[in-house]
C-alpha cells in the first residue's frame, strides 16, 4: 500500500470513528467508556496522519 492509499484509508477510518462517536453520543444513555475508546482510536489515527504530513 502506497502512502496515498494509506492516507485515504486512515482518513476514512477517522471519519467512520467520528460517525460512531456521534451515534453513541446521541443515545439516551451513551456509553462513556465506548466513546472514550473511540476518541482514543481517532486521536491515534490523527497523530499518524500528522506524522505522515497528511493532515
Amino acid at each position: 500500500m502506497g502512502k496515498s492509499e494509506r492516507v485515504d484509508a486512515l482518513m476514512t477510518k477517522h471519519h467512520d470513528l467520528e460517525d460512531l462517536i456521534e451515534e453513541e453520543e446521541k443515545k439516551s444513555l451513551p456509553d462513556d467508556i465506548a466513546i472514550h475508546e473511540l476518541k482514543k482510536q481517532k486521536l491515534k489515527i490523527k497523530d499518524e496522519l500528522l506524522s505522515m504530513g497528511a493532515a
